[in-house]
């Protein structure tokens, strides 16, 4: 957590943001609150994200120029020539977080790194998306298997665009990135209380 102040310039009344306690002589403090220190970047990443994926979906129904009568995922085809698959997208928040966005003609493959500091949260973020990928019949949108380099993949068809809503398919990502972070960091520090916990056991016997 860091402390955010806010004061306004008698000059020019323009806004002054300052992480430190003691406001600039002369400056009169207006507001002062806790926030993230990763919220500065999160908003603007996720809203990159959002916007990214919204533009993308524009997905229609396209049969394959390989096998006769079917429509197969034309991202996921080994085979598909390139004016179906559209250049990928990379956006990146540091070098631990990024999401790589695959669009086509009738699909759009969404793979995305989760933030992993140590040696904990690699485990913990493995077991998490392993318990999502078994149950990826659940969750409709989600791949058995994520891509190479990546902790979780999403594939978007135009069958699952007719189905549902796009802005909802957009919102459901962008919750699960909000809420990822957010579920590691809880299991985390379960994980060091009980840890904390055994070993203050075992140190008074």
């Amino acid at each position: 957590m860091i402390q955010i102040y806010g004061w306004i310039d008698p000059k020019n009344r323009s806004w002054i943001l300052k992480s430190e306690p003691k406001p600039v002589l002369g400056h009169r403090p207006i507001f002062r609150e806790l926030l993230p220190a990763a919220s500065n970047t999160l908003r603007p990443y996720l809203a990159a994200v959002r916007s990214t994926l919204t533009a993308a979906l524009c997905v229609e129904n396209f049969s394959s120029q390989v096998a006769e009568r079917h429509n197969n995922p034309e991202v996921e085809a080994r085979l598909s020539s390139s004016e179906v698959v559209v250049n990928p997208l990379t956006i990146s928040r540091n070098k631990h977080e990024k999401v790589l966005i695959e669009p086509s003609v009738n699909s759009i493959r969404v793979s995305i790194k989760i933030k992993q500091a140590d040696e904990i949260e690699r485990i913990l973020c493995h077991k998490f998306t392993r318990f999502m990928m078994i149950r990826a019949e659940n969750f409709i949108i989600l791949r058995r298997k994520p891509i190479i380099g990546y902790d979780i993949s999403f594939l978007i068809t135009n069958f699952h665009t007719e189905q549902m809503y796009k802005h909802k398919l957009v919102d459901f990502i962008i919750q699960f990135m909000e809420e990822v972070d957010k579920e590691i960091s809880e299991m985390k520090l379960s994980l060091n209380t009980r840890a904390r916990t055994v070993a203050e056991s075992y140190l008074l016997q």
